[in-house]
């Protein structure tokens, strides 16, 4: 049977290559970005009493009800905006596919869509699949800096979208309120749309205040902000997110919504939505993994990797020049396998895959983990 390939250069992602190779060679696995401690009792409780109060049939297209409005709530909280429960939140399964949806949803053949580099892999298989072309901006290494007179001239009249990733995987970086305001003016009067991708909103650190795209008028009027249950709750694996717009945006998103997923998994959002009701939940994410990332950068002060601290997220990026000239890619390959320590090297992501001589740590792990991981980083 001969057929013609929609994504003839994808192959299997770097992710489930570095977790295999960690597997096989049971290595430390730092390279995937899920916790390896477990859920909330208190969460698990409210899941499970969901199940068994009866919340086991369809939710509403849009999610449930309680979950959409302790969404509003929290974001009035956070930014002191507002999002209507009826017509501008819906929840979907995992962030990716929010993601995916939108891009979907909007992009045409021929459109152009910008994404930073290095980008999640997600978005531009996204892009291709709709026929639009990818209008890639590098981030500026060591500080991965948006070069934003290079953004105005990438714009132009196929521009469809922008998409922005804050607090940045696989960086660890944050777009400052500048930033935001430069993104705010290029786009004014304009009709593109801003794809604001902000999964790791509750990990930021170091006293800095997350800059959603929904603080700044004009910018929120043509955004889709995403955000991420399972990143938020350490539950990678229930793949429940939601994402906000207004209204005329959002309608058209439900169009494709409703033929793709059509709604979640129930009890999981009824469970959610009863957690968080005690706003610390989410409040109290930031001092958790700032913790964590001060004692593993605590742990490797002295060894031959240079870095520089995130300031968000649950990464953190290593510079190795001063241990070998290797390729990224073939260096990760080689902790795993020689060292017992799995990374990713960001190179897959860039434009052109540019090595930086970086790798990209997961610090979302137990005390214990992290400890034997520094001693082996420490080695090397």
């Amino acid at each position: 049977m001969q057929h013609t390939s929609k994504l003839p250069n994808v192959g299997t992602t770097i992710f489930s290559v570095m977790s295999g190779l960690a597997k096989k060679h049971g290595a430390i696995n730092l390279s995937q970005g899920f916790p390896d401690f477990g859920s909330d009792k208190k969460l698990i409780d409210l899941v499970s009493n969901a199940m068994n109060s009866g919340y086991n049939q369809y939710a509403p297209m849009a999610g449930n009800l309680a979950l959409r409005e302790a969404i509003a709530k929290k974001i009035d909280l956070l930014y002191g905006t507002t999002y209507h429960t009826e017509n501008e939140i819906t929840v979907t399964a995992g962030a990716t596919q929010a993601i995916f949806t939108i891009i979907n949803t909007f992009v045409k053949p021929n459109d152009e869509v910008i994404i930073f580099r290095p980008a999640y892999d997600s978005y531009e298989p996204a892009i291709i699949l709709n026929g639009g072309k990818t209008i890639s901006v590098q981030l500026e290494a060591p500080n991965f800096s948006v070069n934003w007179n290079l953004v105005k001239e990438k714009i132009n009249s196929r521009t469809k979208m922008i998409i922005i990733n804050t607090p940045h995987n696989p960086t660890g970086t944050v777009f400052s309120k500048e930033d935001m305001l430069q993104l705010q003016e290029l786009t004014k009067n304009s009709n593109i749309i801003i794809l604001s991708d902000e999964v790791y909103e509750h990990m930021i650190y170091d006293g800095e205040q997350h800059q959603s795209a929904c603080l700044f008028p004009d910018l929120k009027s043509r955004s889709f902000v995403v955000g991420s249950f399972c990143k938020t709750f350490h539950n990678t694996g229930w793949r429940i997110g939601y994402c906000c717009a207004p209204k005329a945006l959002m309608n058209e998103f439900m169009k494709v919504h409703q033929f793709n997923v059509f709604c979640i998994h129930h009890p999981t959002q009824k469970g959610i939505a009863d957690y968080m009701q005690e706003p610390k939940h989410y409040l109290e994410l930031s001092d958790f993994y700032q913790t964590k990332r001060d004692l593993f950068l605590s742990l490797i002060k002295d060894s031959q990797f240079a870095f520089k601290p995130s300031k968000g997220t649950y990464f953190q990026v290593l510079n190795y020049s001063n241990i070998t000239q290797e390729h990224d890619v073939d260096f990760a390959k080689r902790l795993t396998k020689q060292f017992g320590i799995a990374s990713i090297p960001l190179s897959v992501f860039n434009d052109n895959n540019i090595d930086n001589k970086v790798l990209r740590f997961c610090f979302a792990k137990k005390d214990d983990t992290l400890k034997k991981a520094a001693d082996i980083l420490n080695s090397i």
